[in-house]
């Protein structure tokens, strides 16, 4: 259960990223009140995932999901560059969360 959590942590942290960018340095109103409830949310989500997980292994994975999932926002929906660099880091994001994955007990 704590790692469904987790996901769903990890995956409301992208959804607040991006208000953040759509609230355009908090100055739109709906954007910027997105971001606040997805934060609250995703900081709870990841707390609670921390009673059962190891701190590192929860914070990596929420990070790299947070990250890795901004970074296809940006690509997909603001148009952004899919440089081969940007690729090979998101590849590496994800080895990396696999890994710590597998090295959990």
């Amino acid at each position: 259960m704590a790692w469904l959590v987790l996901i769903l942590a990890g995956l409301f942290e992208i959804v607040w990223a991006y208000a953040m960018k759509l609230s355009e340095g908090f100055t739109r109103l709906t954007p910027s009140i997105i971001t606040l409830v997805f934060m609250i949310l995703s900081f709870g989500l990841l707390a609670y995932a921390m009673r059962t997980l190891p701190l590192g292994t929860a914070y990596t994975i929420w990070t790299g999901i947070g990250a890795v999932g901004s970074f296809l926002v940006g690509i997909f929906i603001l148009g952004e560059p899919a440089s081969a660099m940007r690729m090979l880091a998101a590849v590496l994001i994800i080895s990396g969360l696999v890994l710590m994955k597998l090295s959990s007990s």
